[in-house]
């Protein structure tokens, strides 16, 4: 695995919520990578599993177009009368 698809697969993982061990493996998986310029073979498995994995599911973590948030109802404006409506005293 080289460098971009290491970075390719994190930045998609990173729009997932992980688990801590998920989140974990992640992260001593780039520093391996960072120190030996390579992963193991079953640290690229477990990466690429975990990436079909999560790729499958709608991504709700760090990014806000895709979050799914309730908004409250706007209040609505009080309605102006109308001129025929407000009463003309003399």
């Amino acid at each position: 695995m080289n460098q971009a698809r290491l970075e390719w697969v994190i930045s998609g993982l990173n729009q997932h919520a992980l688990t801590k061990n998920e989140d974990r493996f992640i992260k001593t998986a780039q520093e391996d990578f960072d120190k030996n310029h390579a992963l193991t073979d079953p640290q690229e498995a477990r990466l690429e599993t975990l990436y079909k994995e999560k790729s499958k599911l709608i991504p709700n973590k760090n990014s806000n177009r895709f979050s799914c948030k309730e908004s409250t109802p706007k209040k609505g404006r009080p309605r102006r009368p109308f001129l025929k409506d407000v009463l003309i005293v003399s």
